[in-house]
């Protein structure tokens, strides 16, 4: 027999509607209703739609306090990324929330603009806030940090970072080989004269790693890696364009300009354009992680391509099957590929011919 929708009483304005109202409503059990809610995908397409519509006719709203005080969780992670202001991390944590979404897990982002003081804060206030479970990026951050997770048991993955000497589960590529890779290109063209755009290093393993891949490879060809030029910068696109200024004012003049990410890259371009010189015939210049930026930019990067998708994706199922007390597996390694574009040619027979002051 039908369920029948309950009457609204005259204090109906006030009374918050429940999960048997939704059920009702929706002519399914309550534990339907639960389930829509929480694990979505258990649920089939037809029952999850007419769910959804109760909820939205009705105004419902879950007793969250009630349910984390009976489960012991709140269905909602947390993932603190170093920065809002370019796309880097954007393709990667979309790819995250799209597949916490389809397990009924609530996304919340931080940012800690590079700053671990800060970034320590957010630990701290995710943490209290209830998290499952959280995703950072990278493996430099206070200790205190980690040992707040490590008490309070509180799941983390860290993702964009591979480092098999490193024992915390981590999800993401060998910045160093990435980098190694792309450097050994360059200097296989015949380039001998090199320089990078570097975000500070101090802080920021993955900005480590790609700079030691840069010296790695000169020493394959016999060259001393000290004689890389380098400037080291916020990230930004205005920082990698004065970036590359002061390093095409330096002599020797470089004639191949590897940049830490693609934001630098475009920025290097954009002050080329603007000296005159012609990339790649006068300079090639190279970017890192292979976002939208990268195809569109005159002339289009020659950049490492990085799975953010797959990585963000992967990272969701990890942290979901920690937060399931099951075994999410072992650290995993995802495989970066050159994207070879028109940024990148042989050096200039004379060297770097110009003058700039």
């Amino acid at each position: 027999m039908e369920a029948k929708v309950p009457r609204q009483s005259d204090d109906a304005t006030t009374a918050a509607p429940t999960l048997e109202d939704v059920a009702a409503r929706a002519r399914v059990s309550t534990a339907t209703v639960s389930r829509t809610l929480n694990t979505p995908a258990l649920v089939s397409a037809a029952t999850r739609e007419r769910v959804m519509a109760a909820v939205e006719a009705l105004g419902y709203a879950p007793n969250f306090g009630a349910r984390v005080m009976a489960a012991k969780r709140t269905n909602t992670f947390g993932a603190i990324i170093p920065t809002m202001e370019n796309a880097i991390f954007a393709r990667g944590l979309q790819a995250f929330q799209e597949e916490l979404g389809r397990n009924g897990i609530t996304l919340l982002v931080a940012s800690s603009s590079y700053d671990p003081a800060l970034e320590e804060g957010q630990v701290r206030a995710l943490v209290a806030r209830g998290a499952d479970a959280l995703l950072l990026i990278g493996h430099d951050r206070t200790a205190a940090a980690y040992e707040l997770l490590d008490r309070r048991r509180v799941p983390y993955l860290a993702a964009w970072v591979h480092d098999p000497a490193t024992p915390r589960l981590s999800i993401g590529f060998d910045n160093r080989a990435a980098m190694q890779t792309l450097a050994e290109k360059v200097l296989g063209l015949g380039h001998r004269h090199l320089a990078a755009i570097t975000a500070p290093r101090a802080q920021n393993d993955r900005a480590r790693a790609r700079f030691e891949g840069i010296g790695a490879a000169m020493r394959t060809q016999g060259l001393d890696a000290a004689s890389l030029q380098v400037e080291e910068m916020a990230y930004s696109i205005e920082n990698g364009a004065e970036a590359f200024r002061r390093l095409m004012a330096r002599r020797p003049c470089p004639t191949a300009v590897l940049c830490g990410n693609d934001v630098f890259a475009a920025g290097a371009l954009l002050a080329a354009r603007e000296m005159g010189l012609r990339v790649p015939e006068d300079v090639s210049v190279t970017g890192f992680d292979d976002i939208e930026l990268a195809a569109i930019v005159t002339p289009a990067l020659t950049t490492v391509h990085v799975p953010h998708r797959e990585m963000g994706r992967r990272a969701a199922q990890m942290l979901i099957a920690l937060c399931a007390g099951n075994d999410p597996g072992p650290s995993v390694r995802l495989e970066t590929a050159i994207a070879c574009r028109a940024s990148l040619g042989p050096p200039p027979k004379a060297g770097c011919h110009k003058t700039f002051t």
